[in-house]
C-alpha cells in the first residue's frame, strides 16, 4: 500500500463547493469582499479539484460576524390584542362614538325644532355605521374581558 493522502489532497465535492461559495456570499454580505472578488474566487471555488485549492480561496478571510438572531415569531392570532390594550381601546372608541353621535343628535334636534318643516334624521347614518362595527367588535369578542 502506498502512502495515505494528505487530507488537503483529498479530492472535492460539488455540496463542499457549494458551503465555501456560500461562505464567500457571506463575505460580500459582511463587506469583507467586493463583487469583483467574490466573482474571481467563486470561479475558483468551482474550478478547485482539492479541499487545499478550496482552503486557500477563504484562507485570508476572517470568520464572518454571526447572523442576527432570527426574529421573534409574531403572537397567535387569538393574542394579538391582550385583553387589557382592546378593553381600553374599546373604551375609547366606544366614548368618541357616543360624543360625536350625541353632538350630531343634538344639532339634528335643534334644527328639527327650531323649523316648521319635517327634518330628515340625518344624524342615523353618523351614528349607525359606527354603532354597527363596534358591535361588531364586541360580539367577536374585542374588548369584551376574558372569562
Amino acid at each position: 500500500m502506498g502512502e495515505p493522502v494528505r487530507p488537503e489532497d483529498l479530492r472535492v465535492s460539488d455540496p463542499e463547493r457549494a458551503v465555501v461559495q456560500e461562505r464567500l456570499r457571506r463575505a460580500v454580505a459582511a463587506g469583507q469582499l467586493d463583487l469583483h472578488e467574490f466573482d474571481t474566487r467563486v470561479q475558483s471555488v468551482w474550478a478547485a479539484r482539492t479541499r487545499g485549492e478550496l482552503a486557500r480561496v477563504t484562507r485570508d478571510l476572517p470568520e464572518p460576524p454571526p447572523p442576527p438572531p432570527a426574529p421573534k415569531p409574531p403572537p397567535p392570532l387569538g393574542r394579538v390584542f391582550s385583553s387589557d390594550a382592546a378593553g381600553t381601546a374599546m373604551r375609547v372608541l366606544t366614548i368618541v362614538f357616543a360624543s360625536i353621535a350625541a353632538v350630531n343628535l343634538v344639532v339634528w334636534g335643534l334644527v328639527a325644532g327650531t323649523t316648521d318643516a319635517s327634518v330628515y334624521p340625518w344624524w342615523v347614518w353618523t351614528a349607525g355605521p359606527p354603532a354597527a362595527a363596534l358591535a361588531v367588535l364586541y360580539l367577536v369578542g374585542i374588548g369584551r374581558p376574558r372569562r
